[in-house]
């Protein structure tokens, strides 16, 4: 199956990216990704292509505005324009508040929050012109409860959500669909790095007994990627084993 639509995912290399990347492109969508890490990105692109999976990978760091317009331009020009965002790059550098540096604060800020802006921003007025486009932006359960050590974390998930409940309203009658997904904790390779005695009891505070997968998050993105989600929009779609109800 082929619809030549192009579907843009941030922070595509990590573990929740790659689930993304692979399922939407079977899904039929064009996908290119977006890096900052060229060695690891040379890596992973062998890798996909090694399992058939044809993802051509993009350069820029989300967090700068300008930087993020000739990534976009360059994709537009050697592969079409974007229908789909997953706003999925993020970054954590936790520490209690009073132990937060500003620095700390402002990595997170940027690299999780403003970056939603300068990607949406530099694809939403396309969108609009040609009457359909979804943007998907990946939270966290973390942006909808409290978390020790997150405050720039939590603040900049929440903020997240904040900014799609808007501008879903703004675009509602133009084909474009604005969501999030908020996930709990996933077996991607980060979580999976935390110490054995730790990452049990984390799991002991899910109902359901266990982490989440790649997969399931991946899923979730496919649904409100395709035609059938068009009734969806302004959601917070959490995913995570019942850790956290509201």
């Amino acid at each position: 199956m082929s619809n030549n639509k192009v579907a843009l995912v941030t922070g595509a290399i990590g573990g929740l990216g790659t689930a993304m990347c692979k399922k939407l492109c079977q899904d039929g969508f064009t996908v290119v990704g977006n890096y900052r890490n060229a060695a690891k990105a040379q890596e992973w692109a062998a890798t996909m292509k090694a399992e058939g999976f044809d993802i051509k990978l993009f350069e820029g760091d989300v967090s700068d505005y300008e930087a993020v317009g000739a990534m976009v331009k360059k994709i537009q020009d050697e592969v079409g324009d974007i229908a789909i965002l997953v706003n999925n790059a993020g970054i954590t550098r936790d520490k209690p508040f009073l132990k937060m540096t500003k620095e700390m604060w402002h990595e997170v800020i940027d690299s999780n929050l403003n970056s939603v802006f300068n990607c949406t921003h530099h694809v939403l007025a396309g969108m609009v012109e040609r009457g359909w486009g979804r943007i998907i932006n990946i939270s966290s359960v973390n942006g909808q409860r409290a978390q020790f050590g997150q405050a720039n974390y939590s603040a900049a998930k929440a903020g997240m959500h904040g900014f799609t409940k808007t501008l879903s309203i703004e675009v509602a009658r133009k084909g474009v669909t604005v969501n999030t997904i908020s996930p709990g904790y996933i077996g991607t390779d980060m979580v999976m790095a935390v110490r054995e005695d730790v990452r049990d009891q984390i799991i002991a505070q899910i109902p359901v007994g266990r982490l989440g997968g790649t997969e399931e998050v991946a899923f979730l993105v496919s649904f409100l990627a395709s035609e059938q989600s068009s009734f969806i929009t302004g959601a917070n779609l959490a995913i995570n084993g019942g850790q956290h109800v509201s």
